[in-house]
Parts: structure tokens; sequence; C-alpha cells
């Protein structure tokens, strides 16, 4: 038994993990860059292939919800999480190939990733995607390699009622997070315009923002994709009690 006290888990805390360096191989020929964080000596429950926010505007596979979600769920759920750049998009892991198609042609990025997470048979698949992220995964996510999809703060300026009929049809959980003083979308439109997918849950976060800006922020969305992925997992301790690194950085706005 440990007698140190639990370090309490921060902004910056990059706890346990087996992180692995992966490239992603589209159908329209581009080799798209990312990494995969699993729990450290024991297989996923779950996984989780996320999907970044706009690239022309700052978003890449390093933004800050989905970097923690990689720093830290992996130790403290044991869920795998896999990141990557989309077309044209670039980060300190690399940059991946082609050019940004404002959602279109990454339908090939998508369709890659959840191939990826198949092959390699990691577990309970569910796609994550933040801002421009959500897009992708309601225009080409709805694939029966998926358990569901979580949407953190959707616009819904690409994404048509089409597609939202087509989720609908699909039949799988749809988990809809809406900052209270989102930007673009706010929970009581949100949940006029899921209507039309009978099965999504829209989630008002109160106090929160487009850019979940903030550790209460951040730790609301973790606990809300854990909650929805591995139902009856206990919440997410505030503290690890265990070997932990810290980040040398982390752009809070993106």
């Amino acid at each position: 038994m440990s007698t140190e006290t639990p370090a309490p888990i921060r902004a910056l805390s990059v706890l346990p993990a087996r992180r692995e360096d992966v490239e992603l191989h589209t159908g329209d020929g581009l080799t798209l860059v990312g990494e995969l964080a699993l729990p450290l000596d024991r297989p996923p429950a779950a996984t989780l292939v996320t999907l970044h926010p706009l690239p022309t505007h700052g978003g890449f596979m390093d933004s800050h919800v989905l970097r923690k979600a990689a720093w830290r769920l992996p130790a403290l759920a044991d869920i795998a999480v896999l990141r990557f750049n989309t077309r044209g998009t670039s980060s300190p892991r690399g940059r991946s190939q082609g050019e940004f198609d404002g959602g279109v042609g990454e339908h090939f990025d998508v369709v890659a990733a959840m191939e990826y997470a198949e092959f390699h048979d990691l577990p309970n698949r569910w796609l994550v995607g933040w801002s421009f992220g959500t897009e992708l995964a309601l225009m080409h996510g709805a694939d029966p390699s998926i358990e569901g999809a979580v949407l953190l703060s959707p616009p819904l300026h690409r994404a048509t009622d089409e597609h939202l009929a087509a989720w609908d049809a699909f039949g799988k959980p749809l988990v809809v997070l809406v900052p209270e003083l989102d930007d673009y979308l706010r929970p009581d439109e949100a949940r006029r315009r899921f209507a039309a997918v009978r099965q999504a849950e829209v989630i008002g976060v109160e106090g929160a923002r487009h850019l979940w800006v903030g550790e209460a922020a951040v730790r609301r969305v973790l606990d809300e994709i854990v909650q929805h992925v591995l139902p009856g997992h206990p919440p997410l301790p505030d503290t690890w009690d265990g070997p932990v690194e810290s980040a040398d950085s982390d752009d809070e706005t993106r």
C-alpha cells in the first residue's frame, strides 16, 4: 500500500499510459498522423475515436479537452483514446497529408479512424467530436462499428436535417453536451434541433462556454463521457496515487 498522499490531478497532469504514434490511411490515398493512448498494463474497456475542432481556427488533435482525455482516461477509466489530425492539419505530432476540405473529404478521415480502431480490436468504440468534430461525426460517423457518439459544443453549421434523420434511423446513442453560454448553439435551441434524433440526449452545461475553458468544465466533460461510455463507472477521482508527469503547457483556447 502506498504511504504517499495522493496527488491532485491538475490541468497539466499526465497520468501513466501506453502512448503510441500511429498513422491512418484514407481511402483516397492520404496518410494522417495521430496517437493512441492505452491503459498501461491491461486491455481497454472502451475506446474513444476523437474528432477535433475546426483546423482553420486552431483546432487539432491536441485541442485541450481531447488532449486531457488522452492524459487521464486510460489510467482513470481503462479507456483507450485515439486522436489524429484530419487532412491538412498540423500539430507537434506532425502534419496530416492533404488539405482542409470543409467536412467533405474528411469523410475519408473519419472512416480511416473507425477502421483503424476496428482493425486493432479496440473494444466498445465511441466517437467523440468537438465543434467541427461534431459535424464530422454527424455527417460521416453513423457506422455499425461504433456504439454511439458524444458531441461537444455542436454548431450544426454543416450537419443538416438530413444527417440528423440518418442518425435517428441509425438508432445508436447520441449524447450532446451543450454549453449554456455557447457562441453558436445553446441548450434550448439544441433540444429543438436534436428532437429529430429520438435517441439523442441533450445535456445543457451551466456556466460552460464553447471552448470548455477551465478545469471544472473539462472534468464535467470527461465525467459525462465516461458515464455514457461505461455506465455504472464511478465518478472520476480528482487525485492520483501513483506516478504522474506534468506537461509543459496547455492552450485552453482551442
